[in-house]
């Protein structure tokens, strides 16, 4: 079942504005640009597990897929004031916010294509 096309697009422009604060929550701390380029796609490695087979790709994509990682290493970073690990707080959540965006949900052990949000490449 697919979203109606209006939720699909509000929910797009929303991940979007938290994808912009994100971007800008690490301009305000001083964050790295190069680290920024570096980790930008690094949750997507985990799309390798597909290699296993497709509900061992979807479990190992889904973990750094969801927005609790982020918040569990934002909390740590916040209790140590840990520069390098809020950095990878914001770079992590800015990955899930512009995937969120693009349309790219969770995925489902079928298949990449099969995610929360629909099938990828639907229309």
């Amino acid at each position: 079942m697919s979203l109606p096309r209006w939720m699909d697009a509000s929910l797009r422009i929303e991940w979007g504005c938290v994808a912009l604060a994100l971007v800008a929550a690490f301009w305000a701390i001083g964050g790295s640009w190069l680290l920024f380029a570096a980790l930008v796609l690094a949750p997507d490695l985990f799309m390798l597990g597909y290699l296993a087979r497709p509900r061992m790709g979807a479990i190992a994509y889904n973990l750094v897929h969801i927005l609790i990682g982020p918040f569990v290493l934002g909390c740590v970073a916040l209790i140590t004031d840990s520069a390098i690990a809020k950095q990878i707080t914001l770079i992590w959540a800015f990955h899930i916010a512009v995937d969120r965006a693009l349309g790219y949900g969770l995925k489902l052990p079928t298949s990449f294509q099969d995610t929360h949000l629909g099938r990828i490449g639907r229309g």
